[in-house]
């Protein structure tokens, strides 16, 4: 696993888990003005993925790490992005399989997950490793989430 160091924004919250994880996927961006990357390739994506809050659940858990790892990994690892429903849209830029895109559906769907939790933890940024040199940050807006 690579060692780094992400950015962070400073919160109100008295725990922050921070979950890496690696997953490998297919995508094309359906729109001729990608250049290149209108054609089918692959990423082994890395993503980190930041969760705050106050209270611990039953076990003394934020969120379990286990958790976290397969809502992401079981559900994209080696798969063509662009079969999932979160990223049909050849006509809609903002359900293309981006990595602006997967990062804030990445966020939306662990956020649905813990919603549902008694403690109501918060998934505050996902951090997105496309290609060794390019990544994307994506926090909720501003009074969306936190």
């Amino acid at each position: 696993m690579i060692q780094q160091i992400y950015p962070s924004v400073p919160h109100p919250y008295r725990y922050e888990l921070n979950k890496d994880m690696h997953f490998a996927a297919a995508h094309y961006i359906p729109d001729e003005r990608a250049g290149n990357c209108s054609e089918l390739h692959g990423h082994t994506y890395f993503a980190n993925l930041t969760i705050v809050g106050n209270e611990l659940d039953e076990c003394g858990f934020l969120v379990n790490f286990s958790l976290v790892k397969k809502l992401i990994h079981d559900r994209f690892d080696h798969s063509l992005l662009n079969g999932h429903a979160d990223f049909t849209g050849d006509k809609q830029p903002e359900r293309y399989p981006t990595t602006e895109n997967v990062a804030r559906t990445l966020c939306e769907l662990v956020q649905s997950h813990l919603d549902g939790m008694a403690n109501k933890p918060i998934c505050s940024q996902v951090f997105l490793r496309e290609t060794p040199s390019s990544y994307v940050v994506y926090r909720p807006a501003a009074g969306a989430v936190i």
